[in-house]
């Protein structure tokens, strides 16, 4: 099955994409499937079992929260971001949980919050760290119904009895199919298209090309109002008790006096465009740890790479526009299909390589694309990207997705805008192929402790005091 660059790219919630968006689907996906089944009405209560990093890290991840919204029916894409703490305290204190059946009215049931949601921190389930089991009950606590699932990454929840399916995606045949990187060059090669345009040939078979550029674009739209919701909050805290300070509406503030200043003196700083990158992805990632409305670029934990460098596109690139924007995101999806089929974008399961690793080589090839590179240049800069970010431990502090993630992504921004312009001088021929550094990262994440993978457990989350 073939993946497509809007499953790269979607519309959610913070703080994280395995730990909050993936809970709050697969519990939405639960009960259409109990209603499907028939036994929605019998339903007294439901049991959510959160294991491994979800369970070690479920509470600073909002894990026990999502599973409480999505239980309700409540879909990450277009519940209120703002709304969903409120969900889930109604229904504690209420001691009733509405369930969704899909179309179904809902139907009441008894809700114990401390009962019916466990987070099993030293548990987990055998086919990857991120696993959830849901089971119905009837009015006796005879089990109706148990499913369990997997949060496999990027918001992607997969049932037990489908881990040996093929990467969920869509079965219409591509007209240039293509599962490593050397393969995608290679179409490029023979059909002279840019990895863009092969995009598009390949979403044309799903998407009608007036729909994909708008939803693009929609995507884009949803990014640049997450930098100003980031740029524009008032608390002076982020959530969750760490006492970390918001950056971005100061950093922005000063920013713009500092430019003021420049224009009018002619005094220019030559880096100061790294310094508003720095801003963008700051923003990003403080609006995904208050919750906020984000796009999975693969991952919200890395949420805000691609969009800072998105946002240098637009803000200091001569004649960008939304062309280019279109073309950015299908060349970034392209790198993170290869990624999604080859290793992985799980913090959980190959540490913060596979997610700010990912993220830092996609827009990096994004970047490359829309500054005039050639497939062979796109291919480096996205290798570049990964290449040194290889071995990222995933390490939050306090399971929160602050310290050191907010930080990481601004770091790797300017990262992924040095391997673009980098590559881009150069003429594609490099040492080190993109497959056989995913291959390499997928390696690295197997030897990876567990530890040092999305559990808190290891790295700066036990050497960084709390409070």
């Amino acid at each position: 099955m073939a993946l497509s660059v809007l499953d790269l790219f979607s519309i959610g919630v913070g703080p994280s994409s395995s730990h909050t968006v993936g809970p709050m689907r697969a519990a939405r996906r639960f009960t259409a499937e109990l209603g499907r089944s028939g036994r929605l009405g019998a339903t007294s209560r439901v049991k959510s079992e959160l294991f491994g990093s979800l369970g070690a890290t479920g509470v600073g991840h909002g894990s026990d929260t999502a599973v409480v919204v999505g239980l309700s029916g409540h879909d990450p894409e277009t519940v209120d971001a703002d709304a969903v703490p409120g969900i889930a305290r109604a229904a504690a204190e209420s001691g009733t949980l509405v369930l969704d059946g899909e179309g179904d009215a809902g139907h009441p049931v008894a809700f114990d919050r401390t009962r019916d949601v466990v987070l099993h921190r030293r548990r987990s389930l055998p086919a990857h760290p991120n696993g959830m089991r849901l089971t119905a009950t009837d009015a006796a606590g005879a089990e109706l119904f148990v499913r369990e699932y997997y949060s496999v990454g990027g918001g992607f929840v997969v049932a037990s009895d489908e881990l040996d399916a093929p990467v969920a995606g869509d079965d219409a045949p591509e007209p240039y199919p293509f599962d490593f990187a050397d393969e995608l060059m290679a179409r490029c090669r023979e059909s002279g298209l840019s990895i863009a345009d092969l995009m598009r040939a390949n979403e044309a078979v799903r998407h009608e090309a007036g729909a994909l550029r708008e939803q693009l674009l929609a995507i884009w739209s949803v990014m640049r109002e997450c930098v100003e919701n980031g740029c524009t909050r008032t608390e002076a805290l982020l959530p969750g008790g760490l006492k970390v300070r918001r950056r971005a509406p100061a950093l922005r503030a000063r920013l713009r006096e500092e430019q003021a200043a420049a224009l009018a003196t002619g005094s220019i700083d030559p880096l100061q465009a790294m310094e508003w990158v720095n801003l963008f992805a700051l923003a990003v990632n403080e609006e995904n740890a208050s919750g906020g409305r984000i796009v999975t670029a693969p991952t919200n934990g890395a949420a805000g790479i691609i969009p800072a460098v998105l946002h240098f596109y637009s803000n200091f690139v001569p004649g960008a526009d939304d062309d280019g924007v279109v073309d950015f995101l299908l060349t970034a999806g392209a790198v993170g299909i290869l990624f999604k089929k080859n290793a992985s974008i799980s913090g959980a399961e190959v540490g913060c390589q596979g997610e700010v690793g990912s993220a830092c080589s996609m827009a990096a090839a994004g970047l490359c694309a829309v500054l005039g590179g050639t497939p062979e240049q796109i291919e480096n800069a996205a290798e570049i990207g990964l290449e040194h970010n290889m071995g990222l431990t995933c390490d939050p502090v306090g399971g929160l997705v602050q310290v050191p993630c907010i930080e990481r992504n601004a770091i790797a921004s300017v990262k992924a805008i040095n391997a673009a312009r980098l590559a881009v001088r150069g003429d594609g021929q490099h040492r080190v192929s993109l497959d056989q550094a995913i291959n390499t990262m997928r390696q690295t994440g197997a030897d990876m402790k567990t530890k040092y993978k999305e559990t808190s457990r290891g790295g700066l989350a036990v050497n960084v005091v709390e409070c």
